[in-house]
């Protein structure tokens, strides 16, 4: 690790008057890291500026690490190893992700990554000594000792050459398939983000052992989505490896609106948003009851129209989506939107009031819900949304915590008797607080 390491929390800042490192750090002599601090700042991953004194740096709801120039920033989730990593296990759906040891874990300079790498060098691993999963694939060529069938069609080629081989097309098992090169490509990219050293090492032997049977890709978005479309019942195991790929994939570079490629990082910065949203999700949708149902990210139709006299470019209206609705029947009983920012330790911004605020008045209870994440005792906060002649209220605002050493807590436990009881009462208490 080279230059200079700062270190941050997520929804951190720094500049060069706190942390005397940044003093004097400038992208006058290097463009493109210039163009990565835009990228950051832009996609919202890692506000970067540059100051006459050096960098002001502010993390986001990312964490991971990325150099940008001659410095490399590390951004540590709050939460410890142990409980995320309960908490990514259960989200994403993932075996049981065996840590490092205690001491192997307090001692990784920014190994944040390495629990995705961890998990997937273990899971693949299983994959390989089960037996890569095998199709019959057509081989076409030219046998001494035929088998499959013979091509007539091109036996006229062979004859005027006086070959003593047949032209075939026969249907070996191989392991040579676009699923298994997606998934010697993941093993590639996932030893390039890898901070400890011994684990890259591993990863590397693994992808050695299963090059001898798997051709190379490129590892894309397009790769994995065509690997996924020929999978069934009898590729269920490769499932948690192909979710850590595309965790990977997209902690490895930047979207951005209006590009057609991805801006690629050096480092690995992962979205703690899209995480809360999935974790919630699972949770709410298997400890509701059942008479109700969870929708993710379900538009709220008729909020906006279009006046049919005045729109003249016949624009569709824009349609409002909620990360989660709670439906009981045909009937809406809860909107929730999951932001990944401590609303009892910061401010919640304008853009997400004004955001809850039309959710509210959509419903018919006037009521929209933003959960959040925290680690204190934080009790639920509201706000009132009055109208501006009388000043009576006409919404309710309500800020919702979720504290994640809890949930850890409870998804932790074997499922049944009161584990499965406590499970259902902290998803009711996240979908419609104390009742």
């Amino acid at each position: 690790m080279t230059g200079r390491v700062i270190h941050l929390r997520e929804w951190q800042a720094v500049d060069p008057a706190s942390e005397p490192a940044l003093r004097g750090v400038s992208f006058e002599a290097d463009e493109r890291a210039r163009m990565l601090a835009r990228a950051l700042s832009e996609s919202n991953r890692l506000e970067i500026t540059e100051l006459r004194s050096g960098l002001r740096l502010e993390s986001r709801a990312f964490v991971g690490t990325v150099r940008v120039g001659p410095v490399t920033v590390v951004i540590q989730p709050k939460i410890d190893d142990s409980h995320l990593t309960t908490l990514l296990r259960y989200a994403y759906g993932l075996g049981d992700l065996a840590l490092f040891s205690p001491v192997a874990v307090a001692t990784r300079p920014m190994g944040f990554q390495d629990l995705f790498v961890h998990q997937l060098q273990r899971e693949v691993a299983r994959l390989a000594a089960r037996g890569l999963h095998r199709d019959y694939e057509a081989v076409h060529g030219d046998l001494t000792s035929p088998r499959g069938r013979i091509v007539f069609g091109a036996y006229p080629r062979n004859a005027a050459s006086a070959a003593a081989t047949l032209p075939v097309v026969h249907h070996p098992r191989l392991a040579d398939s676009d699923l298994n090169r997606v998934i010697l490509a993941g093993l590639h990219a996932a030893a390039r983000v890898a901070v400890d050293i011994e684990l890259r090492t591993k990863v590397r032997r693994l992808a050695a052992l299963i090059a001898e049977d798997v051709g190379s890709t490129v590892l894309s978005r397009d790769a994995l989505r065509q690997a996924r479309r020929k999978m069934d019942r009898r590729h269920i195991n490769y499932e948690p490896s192909l979710t850590i790929i595309e965790l990977l994939l997209d902690a490895a570079g930047i979207d951005l609106e209006g590009n057609a490629a991805q801006i690629p990082l050096d480092g690995f910065l992962f979205d703690m948003n899209r995480f809360f949203q999935a974790l919630l999700s699972r949770f709410l949708r298997e400890n509701l009851s059942h008479l109700l149902t969870v929708r993710d990210e379900s538009t709220l139709k008729g909020l906006f129209a279009y006046d049919s006299a005045h729109n003249p470019r016949g624009r569709r209206a824009p349609s409002p989506r909620p990360d989660f609705v709670i439906m009981e029947g045909n009937k809406s009983v809860a909107v929730l939107d999951a932001k990944y920012r401590d609303l009892w330790e910061r401010p919640l911004p304008r853009d997400m009031l004004y955001q809850l605020s039309l959710y509210a008045l959509a419903q018919t209870n006037r009521t929209a819900t933003i959960l959040y994440p925290t680690l204190s005792p934080a009790a639920e906060q509201r706000i009132l949304f009055n109208e501006p002649v009388h000043g009576l209220p006409s919404a309710n605002i309500v800020l919702r915590p979720v504290n994640l050493l809890e949930l850890a807590s409870v998804v932790s436990r074997q499922p049944g008797g009161s584990a499965a009881t406590a499970r259902r009462h902290l998803a009711s208490r996240m979908a419609f607080g104390l009742r």
